[in-house]
């Protein structure tokens, strides 16, 4: 038995020896990981010059405003457009051409325009009628000269449109006012338009033009709505958040003293639940006895997509039966066998709430943490649409009859004079999108992969360092062995210290390994959306199996670096050595990890659960008007699905922040606790630092103190 524990010991590292200097975390500490520190720093210094460099090249208006034929902002203050906000298509018809796909540009000149045409129109009767000519010029270019020219003449060189139509805005861009009546397509009141050339055309080929355009007049109608219902609703989804935020703390007061008591109510619930499977499944087994076609298997019945017709096989409630009676002949089996462990689980959590409430301050610490990957996300976002908008405009050949100059660049200034022209009449010179084939913009691509790359690294090491705080805070609690009396002044800010002058090359170095998986796993869902239409099945099962496995390196990650975040709170040691002592630590104790972090994490959902359930079914009765109470205090909405998903999501954002310190917590408590059973034996010598209660729960004492 001697040797088959040496031999598990020596596998899984030394267990810690005493130590009489040893009085919690270490203050006599030096710095770790210096290189992963300096790397850090010279990688802010890059990130800082590439937001530099897209803030000085990048030009947002290429967002906000949309762009003419020739590459000129529409609705732009100080230029000639600045009263000319929306963007009018001369033919909207041939933005239905694949080319929108490829260039994302329709091949049609467009104009800025100060309103959207509200009539049909072409030009060819417009001539003949000063006032509708006036009308029309407004939607001409500027090379327009009036009945100067014949109006032949003025069609084939594209100085105005053939034909106006009824438009709507959307997204600043003049869209064909598309509806449907009694199911036929409309555009005004007509089923038919004139081309401008004589022919007469369904209404429905401009659907194919401005098919995506209803789905943004849809979605801007439905965001306009959404946007009325938070100017009314704001306040009171506010106050809902504060019922969730006094839910949460009263929750985490709840279970400093009834802990015990939900842990096993919510156990106990499970049993009853999955008992009551067990006999609804019997019942309707039993009841499908002797019916028509419920003996058939379910490998006869093959796969079907009404999954109701499952439910009339008896195999099927069979098969739920037994799948229900071993799960819950398992928990019944893990609680006979690991009661024990689950009472240490429910002492440790006990003790995590004594802890909080000696370190209030940690409460509110995540708000810190919180704001810190807001300024990440932030920066990350502004510096990527700079980024995207530092390219220069392309123009392009665009001809309706073969041309061998099409899709070629071209410049607009000397378009006329080239030969372009005098071999294909028909080209024009438009705007297609932004780009360049500088070495600056060759390298744009590099820039935005730098970009993603340093805001996962940067989000991570925000999220470590608020994990080595609130550690080495609880950290102090534990190893004080008159609790609360030798505990440090200011705890969390004593470990906030710490963790930034000792060990931010660590906690670099964590982080950095951490968003290294993380950018190839964003690689990896790129490579698979762009092989969906491929049919090699060998890459598919490929990909996903590489997803499958950098998804779980990503979990585990995260799991090894929590827990040396903790060793590196408490001992001050680099990454690699915190990293291996705690995996080795964890290791030596592996029931109970397996058993602790189950059933935290269980009552933990089950916390979050409830108060998110709470506050939404409370916010659900309140926006449908429900309360009688407050029936005239609900303000009117369009979708009362609005408030109600914020607050919910607001819920639970804001109770995960509260137990996220929770659980940081109890993880690291339960880390020293191991600590303390392999250092101390109770001795007057080597006394144990746990509280009564887990020392009455493994039947330890101090020696020469007596136990209440």
């Amino acid at each position: 038995m001697g040797g088959h524990g040496d031999s598990y010991y020596g596998k899984h590292g030394t267990p810690q020896k005493y130590d009489p200097t040893f009085k919690g975390p270490i203050y006599d500490r030096g710095c770790t990981d210096i290189i992963c520190c300096v790397l850090l720093v010279v990688a802010i210094v890059g990130y800082v010059v590439v937001g530099v460099v897209a803030w000085t090249h990048g030009d947002p208006r290429k967002v906000i405003h949309p762009t003419d034929s020739r590459g000129q902002f529409c609705g732009q203050p100080g230029t000639p457009n600045e009263k000319k906000p929306f963007l009018f298509y001369f033919d909207i018809v041939k933005c239905a051409s694949p080319l929108v796909l490829l260039e994302f540009q329709c091949p049609t000149t467009q104009i800025c325009v100060s309103k959207c045409p509200d009539r049909y129109l072409t030009y060819l009767t417009a001539v003949g009628s000063p006032a509708s000519l006036e009308y029309y010029r407004n939607f001409c270019t500027p090379e327009y000269k009036g009945t100067q020219k014949a109006a032949l003449n003025v069609l084939k060189d594209r100085e105005c449109p053939a034909m106006l139509i009824p438009s709507t805005p959307l997204a600043r861009r003049c869209f064909p006012a598309i509806q449907a009546k009694q199911g036929v397509i409309m555009v005004g009141n007509k089923t038919t338009f004139e081309d401008g050339w004589g022919n007469h055309r369904n209404v429905t080929e401009l659907l194919e033009g401005a098919k995506k355009a209803n789905v943004v007049l849809e979605t801007r109608q439905l965001a306009m709505k959404i946007f009325e219902d938070y100017t009314v609703s704001w306040y009171w989804i506010i106050i809902g958040l504060v019922i969730a935020m006094v839910a949460s703390l009263i929750f985490i007061v709840l279970l400093r003293f009834l802990a015990g008591v939900m842990v096993w109510v919510m156990i106990v619930m499970v049993i009853l639940v999955l008992g009551y499977g067990i006999f609804h499944c019997y019942m309707e087994y039993a009841k499908l006895k002797g019916e028509a076609g419920s003996d058939m298997s379910l490998a006869d019945l093959g796969f079907q997509t009404d999954l109701r017709v499952y439910l009339h096989l008896r195999q099927t409630w069979l098969a739920f039966l037994i799948i229900l009676c071993v799960l819950e002949l398992v928990i019944i089996l893990l609680l006979i066998f690991l009661r024990k462990r689950i009472l240490i689980a429910i002492a440790l959590i006990k003790e995590a709430s004594r802890a909080i409430g000696h370190v209030m301050s940690s409460l509110l610490f995540p708000l810190c943490t919180f704001f810190l990957l807001c300024l990440c996300i932030a920066y990350w976002a502004s510096t990527a649409v700079f980024l995207s908008t530092s390219n220069e405009a392309v123009y392009k050949v665009f001809n309706e009859s073969a041309c061998p100059f099409a899709g070629q660049t071209c410049r607009p200034e000397t378009f006329n004079s080239s030969n372009v022209t005098r071999l294909c009449p028909d080209a024009q010179c438009l705007f297609a999108f932004y780009g360049g084939e500088t070495a600056y913009h060759r390298y744009l691509v590099v820039l935005q992969f730098f970009n993603v790359f340093m805001f996962f690294w940067l989000a991570n090491f925000v999220i470590a360092l608020g994990q080595v705080t609130l550690a080495g805070a609880f950290a102090s609690y534990y190893w004080a062995f008159k609790k609360p009396d030798d505990m440090p002044a200011f705890p969390l800010f004593s470990a906030f210290g710490r963790a930034l002058r000792y060990h931010t090359g660590s906690l670099a170095f964590g982080s950095l390994i951490l968003a290294i998986v993380q950018v190839i796993r964003v690689i990896l869902e790129y490579l698979d959306h762009r092989l969906k239409a491929a049919e090699n099945k060998f890459a598919k099962f490929l990909l996903s199996c590489l997803k499958c496995c950098f998804w779980c390196l990503e979990k585990f990650l995260k799991f090894l670096n929590r827990n040396a975040y903790i060793m590196i709170a408490v001992y001050g040691t680099n990454f690699c050595t915190s990293a291996r002592n705690a995996f080795f630590l964890l290791m030596r104790n592996i029931i109970r990890v397996a058993v602790l972090d189950k059933v935290t994490d269980f009552l933990f959902f089950l916390g979050k659960l409830l108060i998110v359930g709470s506050v939404g079914i409370l916010a659900f009765f309140f926006f449908t008007q429900r309360i009688k109470l407050v029936q005239d205090t609900a303000p009117p909405l369009n979708y009362y699905w609005v408030p109600i998903l914020t607050v919910i999501v607001g819920s639970y954002l804001i109770a995960h922040g509260f137990f996220s310190v929770y659980g940081m917590c109890v993880d690291t408590l339960f880390l020293c606790f191991l600590e303390d059973l392999e250092r101390n034996d109770g001795s007057a010598e080597k006394p144990y630092f746990m509280s009564q209660d887990l020392r009455k729960l493994l039947k330890k004492s101090n020696k020469g103190q007596p136990e209440a």
